[in-house]
């Protein structure tokens, strides 16, 4: 056996690769990170400088996020009561919501893509329906279902479901004909063609929608809250700006986007790894 080969040398090849592929992973969030440390320098020196109480400085508003959501005990990953109230709040209803359009949309999208009697008998009235902006409804939500969770989560799926919808029956009126056509010949049953051949297809635009939903219902969710409810990182903002306390205004909606960058990235890596079979056929088609 020639040195440097067999299995002791390919063991440790295998911590070599891992640990480049992490400094290339700090590496590139170290390349896109450095505007945004930039921001937070200017933001801070000019508001220094003007002293204007209605924008306080970055350092002031981090005080306030900290005081609020995050100066609890370790044995609570440093969260306070507050924010476990408030995030529990949030994010249940937010992922409820956003849930239920996936579901919705989805199967519905499905049928629409393969139906074209369904989708010309349901167009007119979707397009009514997507074109309704969601606040407006959030009165006869209110009266519908009254204040509360199931108000909140209504109003964010409803909001959140046409991004999914249009992309799934988009995705699923594209499947190529020649795969349905094989999966027939094989004797595949409707049920799993849809299951094994449609669907799978039509991910990637699935997916898509899902992600532009989850941004919508973030949105939704803070507005959804800002009607009557006691608890949430929206009735937290709502309630600052009414008593003048401007840092916790500020910390609500750093809080926010920075729950709307997380939101993004953890998706984009689940699709990634989830579809890594569709840009693999890809590759190969290149």
């Amino acid at each position: 056996m020639k040195a440097g080969t067999g299995p002791a040398a390919d063991a440790a090849v295998l911590p070599r690769g891992a640990g480049a592929r992490t400094a290339g992973a700090v590496r590139g969030f170290a390349e896109r990170a450095w505007l945004v440390a930039l921001v937070a320098v200017l933001w801070e020196l000019v508001t220094r400088a003007v002293d204007e109480t209605y924008f306080p400085p970055p350092t002031t508003i981090l005080a306030s996020l900290h005081e609020l959501w995050f100066a609890g005990p370790a044995s609570h990953l440093f969260l306070t009561g507050k924010a476990l109230d408030d995030f529990s709040a949030s994010l249940t209803h937010l992922f409820a919501g956003w849930a239920a359009a996936g579901a919705a949309g989805v199967v519905l999208g499905a049928a629409i893509g393969r139906s074209q009697t369904l989708s010309d008998l349901l167009n007119p009235v979707l397009e009514f329906l997507r074109a309704v902006p969601p606040p407006t409804l959030v009165p006869f939500f209110i009266m519908v279902f009254q204040l509360g969770a199931t108000m909140q989560i209504v109003t964010i799926a409803f909001g959140v479901v046409w991004p999914v919808l249009l992309n799934a029956s988009d995705g699923v009126r594209a499947v190529d004909p020649l795969h349905l056509d094989t999966a027939r010949v094989f004797g595949v049953g409707p049920l799993r063609r849809l299951v094994t051949v449609i669907l799978p297809a039509a991910a990637p635009k699935i997916f898509a929608g899902l992600r532009v939903a989850l941004s919508f219902a973030l949105i939704l969710m803070v507005l959804s809250e800002l009607f009557g409810s006691t608890a949430g990182i929206g009735s937290e903002l709502i309630g600052a700006q009414r008593s003048f306390e401007l840092p916790r205004m500020w910390a609500g909606i750093v809080m926010l986007g920075i729950l709307g960058f997380l939101f993004n990235t953890v998706f984009q890596l689940l699709e990634r790894r989830l579809l890594a079979w569709h840009a693999g056929a890809r590759r190969l088609q290149n």
